[in-house]
């Protein structure tokens, strides 16, 4: 069986990813890459995952490049437009080869695709997974596990090839789903680029309303911290999304603002029938949804568990889970019970540790809560 080489242009947190379960599964395919950061090209090298580096993709070294199987475009979607006229000015593709990038937008880099007369390569892509964090440092295969990930070949690109795509989908662990491009703007607008506008404004919203104590800040725990956990994500990267899905951003946003302006009304009015309406509807469709890691704000994976209040309980407990294996990625007190059970707020790096340490602690006697 031939040997697959795959290429990236940039090495981020999802190209990283993206690289890391393609070597889980394919040990004997060929990687190069490609990142300005000297750092990630290092450690890349040193950990196996790329069998190749280079500092940048010039006249040099682009045709390695572009002899591939798969070459994916990972940089900010600035760069990838620049990127994507370095590969046409002076590179050819290799027949075969399927040109791709990650990004959430996906206009601009078909109107790109399509300017640069590319179409018959392209297939765009979009892992809807991702991380608070960011770099190649942070970069993880289970990333993927489960997650959809979203195709949007163009109207030349040959059907074998995004079946090739949709296969090697499947061998990294994660769903795919062939969408058109101008869908897929306006579905990732609504459920992935809008909440997070509205949880850095909700965010800003409390800060600009705190006293001088800072009695918000203090209290704030529990539902607030999760509905605006993605706030702490990539500035520059959420700056550029909604300068690049504008059209869609502020569509949905502007059916958003007259959606609270409404409820704000019946607040007003004591309208217990509307705002009955209003709640239910909205628990009914959330509990409706899928349970799983798919989508393009990944799951948290936590439980929170009822202590004594005594000296050395929380020290008891993560001690335990990890005698038994179970790595924690945070744990810490619930100090605003309003809508929270359990004391101790445990969060898991993975889904499998919620049962296991959920069977643990409820063998020696601890009540656990597990968090939908």
């Amino acid at each position: 069986m031939k040997q697959l080489t795959f290429a990236f242009i940039g090495l981020g947190l999802i190209g990283g990813s993206i690289a890391r379960a393609i070597r889980a599964s394919m040990p004997d395919c060929y990687i190069r890459a490609c990142d300005t950061d000297g750092a990630t090209r290092k450690l890349a090298l040193e950990e196996g995952i790329i069998d190749e580096a280079a500092e940048r993709v010039d006249e040099e070294n682009g045709a390695a490049f572009t002899d591939c199987d798969f070459l994916f475009l990972c940089a900010p979607v600035s760069q990838n437009d620049r990127n994507l006229r370095l590969i046409r000015n002076f590179l050819s593709l290799h027949p075969g080869c399927i040109l791709t990038d990650v990004g959430s937008v996906k206009s601009t880099i078909h109107a790109a695709i399509e300017e640069l007369g590319l179409t018959a390569s392209f297939i765009g892509g979009h892992p809807m997974a991702g991380s608070e964090r960011i770099g190649y440092q942070n970069s993880k295969a289970s990333l993927l596990e489960n997650a959809y990930y979203i195709l949007t070949p163009t109207p030349d690109a040959p059907k074998e090839q995004v079946e090739r795509y949709a296969a090697l989908v499947k061998a990294m662990g994660a769903i795919p789903l062939i969408l058109d491009y101008r869908q897929h703007d306006y579905v990732t607008a609504a459920i992935s680029h809008l909440p997070h506008v509205i949880a850095s404004s909700l965010v800003n919203l409390v800060k600009a309303s705190d006293n001088d104590e800072g009695i918000m800040k203090l209290v704030a725990a529990g539902g607030f911290k999760d509905i605006t956990r993605i706030a702490s994500s990539s500035t520059v990267m959420w700056q550029q999304i909604c300068l690049t899905n504008r059209e869609n951003i502020s569509q949905l946003l502007e059916r958003y603002i007259s959606s609270l302006e409404k409820v704000k009304d019946e607040i007003d009015r004591k309208d217990a029938s509307q705002l009955y309406s209003f709640f239910d509807t909205a628990r009914n469709y959330r509990d409706s949804f899928i349970d799983a890691s798919s989508g393009p704000i990944k799951k948290v994976y936590t439980i929170n568990v009822e202590i004594p209040d005594e000296a050395g309980s929380l020290a008891s407990v993560a001690t335990l889970l990890a005698l038994n294996h179970i790595s924690i990625k945070n744990i810490g007190i619930v100090h605003n019970r309003e809508s929270e059970d359990g004391v101790l707020r445990i969060e898991f790096y993975e889904e499998a540790s919620i049962e296991k340490a959920e069977r643990l602690l409820n063998s020696r006697g601890y009540t656990v809560f597990i968090k939908n």
